[in-house]
């Protein structure tokens, strides 16, 4: 799968009014940032757990799940979506980082393509495309930004994709309102193309 892209625009706003340390955690924020999409996008379950912050009040709320809590149940909720997502990819647009003392906070917009169930082996199925709001927090150690924290919330109004130019988001854009262990459904629970 392809790596994440980050509209031109918004990728550094302002880091040149910061001065050099600040720019440079900045940068190390997105870089941290970029790594976690692109762990999605590969399905690599092993760089996604060294991504995370190795802590126990870890949480992250997928789009209409509920809140998880504890850095086991984050895991397997990513093992789950990646194992039953065929394809997805990522284009990063709006982000926006901040960095205080150890605590740093990215706030995106995560435009995804995924493709749904295939209705015969070996091949793709269709592709579903959405917008959701994520906001990212993550925590400096001394092996670099983990993340602490994901939030992701759907985009319902209609005049966001029309101002992107698209038809509008199939599947109603909701990411399904499904959970973990929920098994596959009209493309859009974790063995249809789920979006965190």
């Amino acid at each position: 799968m392809s790596r994440s892209r980050h509209d031109g625009d918004d990728e550094h706003p302002g880091h040149d009014d910061l001065d050099p340390t600040e720019a440079a955690a900045r940068a190390e924020v997105e870089e941290a940032n970029t790594a976690y999409y692109e762990a999605m996008e590969r399905g690599d379950t092993a760089a996604m757990a060294e991504l995370w912050l190795s802590a126990p009040d870890v949480s992250c709320v997928h789009p209409g799940w509920p809140v998880l809590q504890s850095r086991g149940e984050v895991l397997r909720s990513y093992a789950v979506i990646m194992e039953h997502t065929e394809y997805i990819q990522f284009f990063l647009t709006d982000v926006r980082a901040s960095v205080a003392a150890d605590t740093a906070v990215v706030t995106c917009t995560e435009n995804i393509l995924s493709g749904g169930p295939a209705e015969a082996a070996g091949e793709l199925g269709p592709l579903v495309g959405q917008h959701v709001v994520a906001t990212n927090v993550f925590r400096r150690t001394p092996a670099g930004w983990r993340l602490w924290s994901h939030h992701g919330s759907p985009v319902l109004a209609e005049g966001f994709a029309e101002e992107d130019g698209a038809d509008g988001l199939e599947g109603g854009g909701t990411g399904g309102g499904r959970g973990p262990g929920d098994g596959p459904a009209d493309g859009l629970g974790p063995a249809g193309g789920f979006t965190p």
